[in-house]
């Protein structure tokens, strides 16, 4: 799948490890389920290091129940400040007795090894909900991953986040920002148990940018909305979803401490980052075949253009169409029909697309001619469109979804082991 591009933004390599002065390192240490079939070579637990202390920002689930880790992280990040991540896969130390000591446990296992701090660290877990995290396997292999951080390590983190990810996110770019090159990239592991309003995710970002923690947190808030809340793969919303950044400042850029045009480089490289990796996401949906991007112009406003995108996306009739390659228009606008805003449905216009081109299904909110061959070849893609026109307003909003496949059930089926 390829990279959505940007005017201004180069794309490089190294992930988490891209900016400057940032390490990370994956291991296996040993927290597979008993009897499960993962591999057990597959990385289990991660950890990112600034090589000095970071501003940093954070957006967290909206959903009631929340995993352990994330009251600590907002425990230490209170103040703006963090240098480092640690992050465990398989276990999501969430709806325990002991979950808050657990994670508090793992920042002090690092801190040990390490020689930071424990409020240093933002902690996070991923994997069963449930399940007491056994913390041995933990601390037997922090001295491990401590010791094995490299500034080139991002592949061994990226690893060791993956849960039913079939595929490594991650991404870096640069750009210019006061008079210097910054470096912004990142991580992300997300494939299924995925819906708006945090995906299930947890992305980690890192970027040598100077920043202050207010517009850090602004620019961050900012671009979920419009990024990972637009993505959905099943309609569920994690416990665990996080997202953080760091920025260290050692690009030496003129500080960011104010919403002009430096600030808005940087939300726009911002957004180049989390777009793709929204896309990555939800093209990994648990058993998809094919990413569906959906945009929506002409609304009367963005967020009535961002309901009716997600409405599309959200429908299992729809993405059950796109993977048997059936262009069933019919269920594109019944989805737009019961979204939750107002607009004229005899204005909407409905077209499908892939690299194989684009054909008209529906004008005026009615069907029209068109070549079920030509249809059936433009979803034949692994990238398809879906292009609505609610009528001449100036809203639009994209959302991200994917095809639903007898695998995601499969998959689902037995998660536990």
């Amino acid at each position: 799948m390829k990279l959505k591009k940007f005017d201004n933004i180069e794309f490089v390599e190294g992930g988490v490890c891209a900016a400057k002065g940032f390490k990370a390192n994956g291991i296996q240490c040993g927290l597979a389920h008993a009897g499960a079939s993962v591999t057990k070579k597959k990385n289990d637990i991660a950890m990112i290091v600034a090589d000095k202390e970071c501003t940093a920002a954070a957006v967290y689930t909206t959903n009631k129940v929340k995993g352990a880790p994330i009251l600590v992280t907002k425990e230490h990040i209170a103040d703006g400040k963090a240098r480092a991540v640690i992050v465990n896969s398989v276990n999501a130390n969430t709806c325990n007795p002991d979950g808050y000591e657990k994670a508090k446990m793992m920042t002090e296992l690092a801190a040990k090894e390490t020689g930071l701090k424990a409020e240093d660290f933002i902690v996070a877990s991923t994997g069963v909900i449930g399940q007491v995290l056994p913390i041995e396997p933990i601390a037997n292999g922090m001295k491990e991953l401590a010791d094995g951080l490299t500034y080139d390590g991002n592949s061994r983190a990226v690893e060791a986040i993956m849960t039913t990810d079939t595929m490594k996110k991650e991404i870096a770019v640069q750009f210019e920002l006061g008079g210097k090159t910054v470096t912004l990239g990142g991580m992300l592991k997300g494939s299924g148990m995925i819906h708006p309003n945090m995906a299930t995710t947890l992305t980690f970002l890192t970027t040598d940018a100077d920043i202050s923690a207010e517009l850090l947190q602004r620019a961050l808030s900012d671009v979920v909305k419009i990024t990972l809340n637009r993505a959905s793969v099943d309609g569920d919303t994690s416990t665990n979803d996080m997202v953080c950044i760091l920025a260290s400042g050692t690009a030496e850029n003129k500080p960011v401490t104010a919403e002009n045009g430096e600030f808005d480089k940087f939300e726009n490289a911002l957004y180049c980052i989390m777009m793709n990796l929204a896309r990555m996401m939800a093209r990994d949906g648990e058993g998809a075949t094919k990413l569906i991007e959906c945009s929506v112009t002409g609304a009367d406003s963005d967020k009535t253009a961002e309901t009716v995108a997600k409405s599309v996306i959200c429908s299992s009739l729809f993405k059950a169409a796109m993977f048997g390659e059936d262009a069933n228009w019919g269920r594109i606008l019944c989805a737009v029909g019961y979204a939750d805003a107002d607009f004229d449905i005899n204005k909407v216009a409905v077209k499908i697309g892939s690299e194989k081109g684009t054909v008209d299904v529906c004008k005026n909110g009615a069907g029209v001619e068109f070549s079920e061959e030509k249809a059936k070849e433009i979803l034949g893609e692994e990238v398809i469109e879906i292009i609505i026109s609610l009528g001449d307003g100036g809203g639009s909003a994209v959302a991200w979804g994917c095809d639903l496949t007898y695998d995601y059930v499969k998959i689902n089926g037995d998660y536990r082991s």
